[in-house]
């Protein structure tokens, strides 16, 4: 029996970024991996799936897929599927609900995620959404989950028990971020930013509360950022280590050939 058979399996919805890498790194302690990535139009589609097969390598995931969920971004509704849509800079996008929402996309990763869990006798689906520190997309809070875990009881084979499971949705991005450090999450392969794919460009959205976590936890983002990036000062901190610095650079090359090819 090959270590840690013995442990239930959970299917992670690991789209590459900070969140779900932590979310999946917390479920490893307990859990073996079936990971899952979708690729919905997103901008940044290309980056985010080579995170996310790094981040599956790292976390020795038991089964992983990439689903297509393309229709997302063929309905439009969303900057980040969206190329005739700029992605606003942080704080200048005056809706309630920010223009990167894509329309109810968690509950199609979701639904996916619940289907394939049901197929491999997954106990739980884990997906790494924040509610707390976060864009304020519908789609992340509580109340929502729990509104479809409902729906996974009532939909699913009888006997099927699948446990929706939310482990970062209350903490803080600071909190994330201290979580990860003290887990081992490799952060610098992970990827947050909504518009670029080679360097991140440090004033979208996602960028600026990643930014600002790293710098409310006191620690240094690993990732490369634009020259005109927003980032706050980390002080009293080492800088990131040169082989993580050639890791980066590795998986910036690597994305390159995949665009290129």
């Amino acid at each position: 029996m090959s270590p840690g058979a013995d442990k239930p399996l959970a299917v992670v919805l690991l789209s590459g970024g900070m969140d779900s890498a932590v979310a999946a790194t917390m479920t490893a302690r307990t859990h073996r991996l079936a990971c899952l990535h979708a690729a919905y139009g997103q901008r940044t589609a290309n980056r985010e799936r080579v995170s996310f097969g790094a981040l599956a390598h790292h976390l020795k995931a038991e089964e992983k897929r990439v689903v297509d969920l393309s229709h997302l971004g063929a309905l439009g509704g969303s900057s980040l599927t969206d190329p005739g849509r700029p992605v606003a800079d942080a704080g200048t996008d005056p809706q309630a609900v920010p223009g990167t929402y894509v329309p109810f996309r968690n509950a199609h990763l979701l639904a996916v995620a619940v289907s394939w869990a049901e197929v491999l006798g997954a106990s739980q689906v884990v997906i790494g959404a924040v509610e707390e520190d976060s864009s304020g997309y519908p789609d992340c809070t509580e109340a929502f989950y729990s509104a479809f875990q409902e729906a996974v009881h009532q939909g699913t084979r009888p006997g099927t028990d699948i446990t929706l499971v939310m482990p970062v949705i209350g903490m803080s991005k600071a909190e994330i971020v201290r979580q990860g450090q003290a887990l081992g999450t490799p952060m610098h392969l992970t990827w947050s930013c909504y518009r670029e794919e080679a360097i991140a460009c440090g004033r979208c959205d996602s960028c600026a509360l990643r930014l600002g976590g790293f710098a409310a936890a006191g620690l240094d983002d690993p990732l490369r950022y634009a020259p005109d990036a927003r980032v706050p000062r980390s002080p009293g901190r080492d800088r990131r280590s040169p082989g993580r610095d050639r890791q980066v650079a590795a998986l910036t090359a690597f994305l390159d050939r995949v665009r290129r090819s």
